[in-house]
């Protein structure tokens, strides 16, 4: 017999990747030029150049045994003290490369912690628009899943509404920001007031909740816009890092997690990760990348790119009719659908070879989900396209 669970999650992809595939047959159908495919958080700009430096030094200097070969389960020791030292200096808070553990990506780094920390019963807060895998990965730990909308037109958290939902079965709260899908950002205050919902909480409870900080676009903001480090405000944090979107290089898999020194029981969670990550078998993340991430952590991207495109994406939709989420961070643009089912709207927009993510899956309803993450020369194209379908909706 089969697990009919993972069964269903085998015949069925998320949307996001249903598009995606869906833009690859349609490419070869009529031509990659004609095709306007926003499905996939896939970066388009070339990673930063120490990256590509790094690997050319690291192939053609060090003994191919010792590079190609295992690191400790937990990772390459060097490399997690320089990323606990890098979070020193840019962020002013005290990490401890003892309580850092190297990832294929952030994926594994959520999959890994929620492993760790999740018993029977408990639950995990989603905050919605979320990225729809939190709730396989929470469900597949064992977690119920709870969801609390935002609000506002950016998106802000509504501290009352989690103020009711959190209670003694909550262990986690996931908090991405930079934001999938919207691209908005934490403010300061939302992060401060989540902190002291969540101590208020474990007073009352007696039971610490953890806040999963999943950081994949920490490094994605723009105009200045301030991306609070959680672990700065909240004790009990763990932060779920990737190197896909700051140095581009997704299809390496890389990442880590850090465990807030300060989190308590900080050292038996680490434990209990590297239990984690034993029994589902992600242990010694690739070497040659534990290095590259060690020579390249905190490398600034060049987001000239994707302002540049934000911008002319943003802009020329707004002008058009459309209502969008301003984003501060990430290349994502959230906009709102032109009829109330998204999926429907998705659909039509089609017939213009406009491939976009319906919000359904991302826990709300009524948005689209743009990666901006393409060529300008593809947006540009595209914007006859968007006008010819507000112009429908508008004739109808």
């Amino acid at each position: 017999m089969l697990s009919q669970k993972m069964l269903a999650l085998g015949k069925k992809s998320s949307a996001i990747r249903e598009i995606f595939e869906y833009s690859k047959k349609r490419k070869a159908e009529i031509g990659e030029d004609k095709v306007f495919d926003f499905s996939l958080g896939n970066p388009s700009i070339p990673a930063p150049k120490c990256v590509e430096d790094a690997i050319k030094d690291l192939l053609t200097t060090c003994d191919s045994i010792d590079l190609h070969g295992y690191t400790s389960a937990q990772g390459d020791m060097e490399t997690r003290r320089t990323i606990a030292n890098n979070i020193g200096e840019r962020f002013g808070f005290a990490a401890d490369a003892n309580l850092i553990y190297m990832t294929c990506g952030a994926a594994a780094s959520l999959t890994i912690t929620l492993k760790a920390i999740i018993e029977e019963g408990d639950e995990v807060i989603l905050l919605a628009p979320y990225f729809p895998e939190y709730k396989v990965f929470a469900e597949n730990a064992g977690a119920k899943v709870k969801v609390v909308a935002c609000t506002g037109e950016q998106f802000s958290l509504d501290l009352e509404a989690l103020g009711k939902a959190v209670n003694k079965n909550t262990r986690a709260i996931i908090v991405n920001s930079p934001n999938n899908p919207t691209g908005a950002v934490l403010s300061e205050d939302d992060i401060k007031g989540l902190a002291e919902l969540l101590n208020k909480k474990q007073a009352e409870t007696g039971r610490a909740v953890t806040i999963l900080a999943d950081e994949p676009y920490r490094e994605l903001a723009y105009d200045g816009v301030f991306v609070p480090y959680i672990p700065n405000y909240y004790d009990n944090t763990i932060v779920c890092y990737s190197y896909s979107k700051s140095l581009s290089i997704p299809g390496e898999r890389i990442g880590y997690i850090s465990v807030s020194p300060r989190a308590e029981n900080a050292a038996d969670t680490f434990a209990a990760v590297c239990g984690a990550g034993r029994s589902m078998g992600y242990v010694c993340a690739p070497r040659l990348l534990q290095r590259v991430a060690k020579e390249c952590d905190g490398a600034a991207p060049d987001l000239t790119a994707y302002d540049k495109n934000r911008k002319l994406l943003y802009n020329s939709l707004t002008e058009m009719g459309y209502s969008a989420v301003y984003p501060d961070g990430a290349f994502y643009l959230f906009v709102k659908a032109l009829e109330p089912n998204a999926a429907e709207f998705c659909e039509r927009a089609k017939k213009y070879e406009l491939l976009l993510v319906p919000s359904d899956s991302f826990g709300v309803e009524g948005y689209v989900r743009i990666a901006y993450c393409v060529s300008y020369e593809q947006i540009e194209r595209s914007l006859p396209a968007f006008k010819k379908l507000i112009d429908e909706y508008k004739e109808n």
